[in-house]
């Protein structure tokens, strides 16, 4: 997938799912889940279990989605990512190498960054767009609009922080989109095994940042 086609993508549907569990069935009932509640870029953890499989499975399971994978934290990591169908690639750190590698191969790449320095770093050696992370941790909100002036050419997705609630504050700020992990998947719904409601969240999110 193109660098273009994956922020045609980002504008499109706003929300990345991102998915972390110790059990690969449940990591895939998460997200056969959310999927059914209409969202369509999710994020398998590479410390999930069983993420290799998981994600050629999920390719094939969810033909409309995109599916890609995160917490890379090295290259060799990154190629087996790759080697298994993952679409795109986050990483909560920024490595000029990863970012070379994953754009000669031309998957695109979404390293994590905190300061202005690590987000132009990240631009400046190809990433596709750069990660807010942890966005709670320096303002938020307060944060991303401080980013669009002198970095308003660099397509930010803020995590670590993005609630149900401030989702729609944070694009209307300036990101591109957001990721959201366990505000998508409360821990009653998730004993209960109640998909359905997970389902809801998350057609319920798509519907209020629409």
């Amino acid at each position: 997938m193109s660098g273009q086609s994956w922020l045609s993508q980002l504008k499109q549907h706003k929300v990345i799912a991102v998915i972390r569990a110790a059990e690969v069935s449940l990591t895939r009932q998460l997200a056969l889940a959310v999927a059914s509640g209409g969202m369509q870029l999710i994020e398998i953890t590479w410390n999930s279990a069983g993420a290799t499989e998981l994600i050629a499975q999920l390719r094939v399971e969810l033909p409309n989605c995109t599916i890609g994978t995160g917490t890379l934290l090295n290259l060799e990591q990154m190629r087996e990512a790759i080697a298994a169908g993952a679409q795109f690639l986050f990483t909560p750190h920024v490595d000029p190498v990863m970012i070379k590698a994953a754009v000669d191969i031309g998957v695109p790449i979404i390293p994590g960054a905190l300061s202005p320095t690590e987000m132009v770093t990240a631009w400046s050696s190809g990433a596709t767009c750069v990660k807010v992370f942890p966005v709670e941790a320096v303002g938020g909100v307060r944060y991303i609009k401080s980013l669009r002036g002198p970095l308003g050419h660099i397509p930010l997705i803020p995590t670590g922080g993005v609630t149900l609630e401030n989702a729609k504050e944070f694009l209307q700020a300036g990101a591109i989109a957001v990721g959201l992990s366990s505000q998508l998947f409360p821990k009653e719904f998730v004993d209960t095994e109640n998909w359905e409601a997970i389902a809801q969240i998350a057609a319920n999110l798509l519907q209020k940042i629409s």
